[in-house]
């Protein structure tokens, strides 16, 4: 699989939030999303995401987002904090989400959860949840249905060190298994743990790529770096 962003350009009241994007993500990568608050990272997830109308193209496996299809068919997003029904225990909220394309079975959604590090037998309701189970819960949501594309917005966001360790495992087992995953993570560190590719942003550009497993380059035309 392959999404491959053309010129995907965004403006909000006069501002440009995504300027000029070129770039291509490929199957079986972290691609890490790196700058300052307001750079444009979470507008770019929300464009390959079809949360928010584009300029330019966004190609998802040679169909255009926003022509061929409104969503991308098969993606898991956490973008900002996750939202789930309060008065709901944890896999009462799963299972509504799964009803929508009912793909997979109650036991996959249990052994999601232990995978985050929840426990699917827990009576307590969501809105007795810390913040750390809740940030688990919204990352089960989004890799319960193993998508192919895959949109985490600070997911070590209130983890401690072993919720930090079982995202790394996690994104593992999806990137082997073919995924397109994204991520957006402040702390510099994990970021450059988790990741197979670097993708600096600032001003709504692209300003710098690098692979992880080769030397750095910079990209002087804001054109993708292919491998």
């Amino acid at each position: 699989m392959k999404i491959i962003l053309k010129n995907v350009s965004k403006e909000i009241k006069g501002v440009k939030v995504l300027d000029n994007i070129n770039y291509e993500f490929t199957s079986g990568k972290v691609y890490g999303l790196k700058g300052k608050n307001g750079s444009g990272k979470t507008m770019l997830m929300r464009a390959v995401s079809g949360l928010i109308k584009v300029k330019g193209e966004v190609e998802i496996d040679g169909k255009i987002l926003g022509k061929d299809f409104t969503f991308p068919p098969s993606i898991g997003i956490l973008i900002e904090n996750p939202s789930f029904v309060g008065e709901y225990t944890g896999i009462k909220n799963l299972e509504m989400l799964a009803c929508i394309k009912d793909e997979i079975r109650i036991d996959d959604i249990k052994e999601t959860m232990r995978q985050v590090g929840l426990d699917p037998n827990d009576k307590r309701t969501y809105r007795k949840y810390s913040l750390g189970m809740k940030q688990k819960l919204g990352i089960a949501a989004a890799i319960m249905e193993k998508p192919d594309i895959i949109i985490l917005d600070e997911p070590i966001n209130a983890l401690d060190e072993e919720g930090s360790l079982r995202i790394h495992t996690i994104l593992e087992e999806q990137k082997k298994r073919g995924a397109i995953i994204i991520i957006a993570c402040h702390d510099k560190e994990e970021l450059e743990m988790l990741s197979d590719e670097i993708i600096e942003i600032a001003g709504g550009r692209i300003y710098y790529s690098k692979s992880q497993r080769t030397p750095a380059a910079v990209i002087t035309d804001n054109m993708s770096l292919h491998k």
